[in-house]
């Protein structure tokens, strides 16, 4: 009965955030999920989610703690529950909320991780490669669209996937994206990204759009994706992330954002105009980066600050001799020794 309770509970609520609170479907998916993992806790415990107490929320961050999920995931589980709890308690379904109190699970802050530009160049090169190949298929023109797009525009993998051909604007290089929360943002791209999709639009997807106007059953919105698979369906994010994959083994979607942002610091791009890039609300977000190119940081303070220049290479021609000093070598390392000039006693 207590299952039942739970499930009628989390689906009223998950309408609540979809038409009240108006979050994407990822972000709902995403509470829902951790929602359930704490439901599926309490029910073992012969308890429901309106009668969960503090001491259940503790042992909840214990039983993750136990089971190796890392303090960032806790977090983000925690801060779930107390939106959930704050619904329930503003709907006075319960008097007192559980999660007072409940302190976060300290986080480590993890740096980005990013490819060198090398690195990326050669995936691209890779991408291009099958898609100028004689014998090229639609599928090739579009997974290379798709990589360009990733690295120029530093777009989430649900961002590309969610692309209709009307957001682009190819005269304007630019593409119209919707991110987190439905808030939307022009980005620029770069020439090498904007003929890839050209190319892609004008040889690769009028045969893929054929096979999805063939099927009569597709609502016009997917229809108008503007990437689609061999059947004429809407591109996944799984299947986005595979192809990615498939190009580079260290690679990722998400990996690829983290390297535009990374490479457009260190060649000088300032912070505020990479946040705006990549869609953060808060610049704080964005600052993680200047620790992820410090050591591109580090070689322009060698090279610009009168203190930071770098010694000049020793000579490998030999020293001038000096009078009055000599060059000895004792157990491998040279010392240099005063040769006074007293003249020494005759023994005889």
């Amino acid at each position: 009965m207590s299952a039942t309770n739970n499930l009628a509970l989390l689906k009223e609520y998950q309408l609540y955030l979809r038409i009240e609170k108006g979050l994407r479907p990822l972000t709902c998916e995403a509470y829902e999920s951790d929602l359930t993992t704490f439901a599926e806790f309490l029910e073992s415990r012969d308890r429901t989610l309106l009668c969960a107490a503090q001491e259940d929320l503790g042992g909840f961050l214990e039983h993750l703690r136990t089971h190796a999920v890392d303090s960032r995931s806790a977090a983000r589980k925690l801060s779930c529950l107390r939106g959930f709890y704050k619904w329930l308690l503003l709907d006075k379904r319960i008097h007192h909320d559980p999660t007072v109190n409940i302190e976060s699970p300290k986080a480590w802050k993890v740096l980005p991780k990013s490819l060198a530009e090398p690195e990326v160049a050669e995936m691209l090169e890779r991408a291009a490669m099958a898609a100028s190949h004689p014998q090229a298929r639609a599928t090739a023109l579009r997974d290379r669209a798709i990589v360009e797009l990733l690295y120029a525009g530093g777009l989430r993998v649900s961002e590309v996937t969610a692309l209709s051909t009307g957001d682009l604007v190819m005269d304007a290089g630019r593409v119209q994206v919707r991110g987190k929360g439905d808030k939307e943002r022009i980005v620029p791209l770069g020439r090498s990204a904007l003929e890839a999709l050209e190319e892609y639009l004008r040889e690769g997807r009028p045969h893929l759009a054929r096979i999805s106007t063939a099927r009569k059953s597709r609502g016009t919105q997917d229809a108008a994706r503007l990437f689609l698979s061999l059947r004429g369906m809407p591109l996944t994010r799984q299947w986005v992330w595979h192809l990615v994959k498939a190009l580079d083994k260290t690679a990722s979607p998400h990996r690829l954002r983290h390297s535009c942002a990374t490479h457009m610091v260190e060649h000088g791009a300032d912070l505020r105009s990479v946040q705006v890039l990549l869609g953060h609300a808060d610049i704080s977000t964005t600052e993680v980066y200047t620790h992820v190119a410090l050591g591109h940081l580090k070689a322009v303070h060698r090279k610009h600050h009168p203190r930071g220049v770098a010694r000049a290479p020793v000579s490998e021609s030999p020293p001038e001799e000096v009078p009055g000093v000599v060059d000895e070598k004792k157990n491998g390392r040279a010392k240099l020794m005063l040769v006074y000039s007293k003249p020494r006693k005759d023994p005889s």
